[in-house]
């Protein structure tokens, strides 16, 4: 059984470990506020961009467009998002396996590449054959350090001009996204070549007037909304982390005080028989002088 001493060093270990968790917690909690904001204003916005698209695109043949074009799959880059720090639970961990999967099952005779962004992906595949290097995106390689439209448009733009060289044949983003503080879901989302929108016989279709044309607004658009499919996947997995991390350090402060209350008790106990053996020990020696 351990001394007094080790349970009492324990009890304060415990207690400091927990003081730390609560700390993280409420950190997470303020950051999650801003990061959610950020990608709840996004999202209307990038959906209603790919509304219009995918109108345009059933109404037009845009498979002539670079980033459009569908080619055999003998190239495939993977675009993996992480975090930059672990104690968020499983976040990092549900990424990489389904990059796994990606590389190993439904990629495995495509020649697949990883796009690490974030710390904790590339730390993955850096000494792997499955990871993609590029010079020229090293400024922003670690996004969420500055996590902008702007950085996110040198990436993107990056991958479309290999898309339409003919490096890659078709391109893919794997992200956690963000539901709500408790809940993330892994992503797998095409983003080239782009998927033409089938309209169904009896969905109704929006009646836009457009100016300029239909093509040349198709032109601009789809790499505008390229790049706004990729930030809008960054600030998922921006928000989803934070929120991972408030449940996770949430769980570990709860666990923290079930152990400390446990420990506390399990000091008691032995502090109460310490002193039943040192009276019992004393009610002795007494005895043995009185006979």
């Amino acid at each position: 059984m351990p001394s007094l001493k080790e349970i009492r060093n324990r009890i304060t270990s415990v207690g400091s470990t927990m003081q730390i968790t609560s700390a993280m917690k409420m950190v997470s909690a303020a950051k999650l506020k801003r990061a959610q904001d950020a990608i709840t204003q996004m999202r209307p916005y990038a959906e209603k961009l790919q509304d219009i698209l995918g109108n345009l695109s059933a109404t037009l043949d845009i498979s002539d467009n670079a980033y459009a074009e569908v080619r055999p799959e003998k190239n495939v880059l993977i675009i993996a998002i992480t975090s930059n720090r672990g104690l968020c639970g499983a976040f990092n961990n549900n990424v990489i396996k389904r990059v796994n999967q990606l590389i190993n099952v439904e990629y495995a005779g495509a020649n697949p590449k990883v796009l690490c962004l974030g710390k904790k992906i590339k730390d993955t595949y850096r000494k792997s054959e499955y990871y993609y290097i590029n010079d020229e995106l090293a400024p922003v390689e670690d996004i969420f350090s500055a996590l902008t439209f702007e950085n996110t448009s040198i990436i993107a733009k990056d991958v479309m001009a290999r898309f339409a060289e003919g490096e890659f044949d078709k391109v893919v983003v794997v992200y956690n996204k963000f539901i709500n503080a408790a809940t993330q879901e892994v992503k797998t989302e095409q983003i080239l070549p782009i998927v033409s929108a089938v309209q169904e016989d009896n969905a109704t279709t929006s009646d836009y007037i457009f100016e300029p044309s239909k093509i040349e607004i198709v032109e601009d658009l789809i790499p505008k909304s390229l790049k706004i499919q990729l930030f809008k996947a960054l600030l998922d997995s921006n928000a989803a982390e934070h929120g991972a991390r408030m449940t996770a350090m949430h769980k570990a402060t709860d666990n923290a005080k079930e152990l400390q209350k446990s420990l506390k008790l399990s000091y008691n106990k032995a502090r109460q028989a310490a002193i039943t053996n040192e009276i019992l020990e004393i009610v002795g020696g007494a005895e043995a002088l009185n006979s």
